[in-house]
């Protein structure tokens, strides 16, 4: 049982690296930056139209498509996590098979770049 526990103890050391470099982070960034947001910085900003109008105005279509792109990428990096750490029991096999998906995705990324999907106007 302790030898299992052993095995864990890079993660939390992991983890407790990360909580304590972005807290750190965070209150240096409070202490340091000005508190005071004006109008500008109130407004919306992420999808283009403040939040509180009628629900049937027009909405461009591009904000979902780079939110279906992030979704994408973001689920590779998901996947490359656990194929990272058990590449050594997974074998050729599962290298190459790693390569292929990539390799898939590298060309749906470059077919949505060359479509303009990446394109914000």
């Amino acid at each position: 049982m302790n030898n299992l526990l052993l095995q864990y103890l890079p993660i939390l050391i992991f983890l407790g690296i990360a909580i304590g470099l972005a807290s750190i982070i965070i209150l240096a960034s409070l202490i340091i930056a000005r508190q005071k947001p004006d109008s500008e910085k109130l407004s919306a900003y992420e999808c283009g139209f403040e939040p509180f109008e009628d629900a049937r105005i027009k909405f461009d279509v591009r904000f979902y498509l780079v939110a279906i792109l992030f979704i994408i990428f973001d689920l590779e990096v998901a996947f490359l996590f656990p194929w990272a750490v058990s590449l050594g029991d997974i074998g050729v096999f599962g290298f190459w098979s790693m390569v292929v998906f990539l390799g898939i995705l590298t060309i749906g990324f470059v077919y949505e770049w060359r479509r303009g999907a990446l394109e914000w106007e």
